[in-house]
């Protein structure tokens, strides 16, 4: 008695005793959300494939840089698009029917606390939205400018992507992986843990390639300074 009816609407999430107010089922099917994530992440691909097929400074980007920077225009979209509209509707995203607040209603089946605001993921979020998503297409035209500064632009980023990737499976962990259906093949083994472990492999990579990168730049200078200093004392 005086109960909200919307508080105890069946829903999808789990655990399944979760009390979502006003939550509303979506309209759309997995099918179109993935398929234009994976639509707009392909057409992103594609087209920085393209622009950095172009010369930097009379030289051709390797392989490997360009689809380094393939994921950091990706990141780019996802960061700062993506999870940018769960930094600002989490607290509606339960009851609206947008199609972005669909998509996080989709992936909340993998890990609820998307759906229930909880407060890790709503400033994590907030973070890598504010700043690793801005950061990301920084990186990718300090690349393509050929700025000095590029490595250190790529190692931030891949820090803090690789910091909060390991949080959010740490805190999942220490919670239980209470927020999904344990070992479920595709909310938990694909939407919770192959859509994340990817920022935990890749930016440990780019995290290698920054340190070799910037190694080498401070032996060359470290060289040089040796050399400049010898000359003086000639």
């Amino acid at each position: 008695p005086g109960s909200n009816p919307g508080e105890h609407t069946s829903h999808p999430f789990w655990p399944r005793d979760l009390i979502i107010p006003n939550y509303t089922p979506n309209d759309r099917s997995m099918a179109e959300i993935l398929l234009f994530l994976f639509s707009v992440s392909g057409m992103l691909l594609l087209g920085t494939w393209a622009l950095t097929a172009l010369r930097v400074d009379g030289r051709s980007l390797s392989r490997g840089r360009r689809l380094a920077l393939c994921w950091f225009a990706v990141c780019g979209f996802i960061h700062g698009v993506i999870e940018g509209w769960f930094a600002v509707f989490y607290p509606i995203i339960p009851s609206d029917q947008g199609f972005l607040s669909q998509l996080w209603k989709e992936y909340s089946k993998g890990d609820s606390r998307y759906i229930i605001a909880d407060n890790f993921t709503v400033c994590m979020e907030t973070v890598t939205a504010c700043l690793w998503g801005p950061f990301s297409v920084w990186v990718v035209v300090a690349f393509l400018l050929n700025r000095p500064y590029r490595f250190v632009l790529q190692l931030i980023i891949s820090l803090g992507q690789l910091y909060g990737a390991v949080l959010y499976f740490y805190t999942e962990h220490r919670d239980g992986y209470i927020h999904s259906e344990f070992g479920h093949p595709v909310y938990f083994w694909f939407y919770f843990v192959f859509m994340n472990v990817l920022w935990i492999v890749i930016p440990l990579l780019l995290i290698v390639d920054s340190w070799s990168q910037l190694s080498v730049a401070q032996a060359h200078g470290d060289r040089t300074e040796s050399r400049h200093v010898k000359a003086k004392k000639r």
